[in-house]
């Protein structure tokens, strides 16, 4: 679903420092992300991988992808080797970088985004960062990004969409894909682009 990648790459693109809160990466990173859609939108949507590279660039370095990959796979992971996880995280960021990309368009205005107050509950290891974003229909969708701390730097490894949890909905998918087929296959397919993940939230034009 476009939209919801969209929302998601928001924060994930890039640009900020390492020491930054999470709150302001998201809301930097918003501000730098549309005026890059604004200028070059056109060359965009014309020849799209071009964003892939820019979204590639900016995205890999501040998500934590081998841990949402740890994450992703669950108990399927177990007794994979170190390079047959790094493989996953490689192909699952690929496949949300393109997600991503094409997601990213669907957007016309910064004004869609609004970065909500700190409701608590927050550590200094874990932190979560609530958003709503305007939907091209009026309504608002709730978007929730879940940071970690590493290595001193905040790099986020989960959203949740309107409730939705990207890691687990991709979790449930991947899990029954390696039941049936086994890990190889499945590794297979992702690095083709061959297999098709979904998410359940609806499908809303921006």
């Amino acid at each position: 679903m476009k939209l919801w990648w969209g929302i998601v790459l928001m924060v994930l693109a890039a640009g900020a420092l390492a020491a930054e809160q999470p709150a302001a990466i998201v809301r930097e990173t918003s501000d730098r992300l549309f005026a890059l859609i604004d200028e070059n939108r056109t060359a965009y949507e014309a020849e799209p991988s071009r964003l892939q590279k820019e979204v590639r660039r900016h995205l890999l370095p501040h998500v934590d992808t081998l841990y949402s990959a740890r994450l992703v796979l669950g108990r399927h992971g177990r007794g994979l080797s170190a390079d047959q996880v790094a493989a996953f995280a490689d192909g699952l960021s690929e496949l949300l970088v393109r997600r991503y990309a094409e997601g990213l368009l669907e957007f016309k205005s910064r004004d869609q985004v609004t970065i909500l107050p700190d409701q608590g509950g927050n550590t200094e290891r874990m932190t979560r960062v609530r958003t709503k974003v305007r939907l091209g229909t009026g309504s608002e969708a709730a978007v929730d990004y879940v940071f970690r701390s590493k290595d001193d730097r905040w790099q986020v490894f989960d959203v949740i969409v309107e409730g939705i949890s990207y890691v687990a909905t991709f979790r449930s998918q991947i899990g029954e894909e390696i039941r049936r087929e086994g890990f190889e296959r499945v590794l297979s397919r992702l690095e083709a682009g061959d297999l098709q993940l979904e998410t359940d939230v609806d499908d809303q034009a921006a």
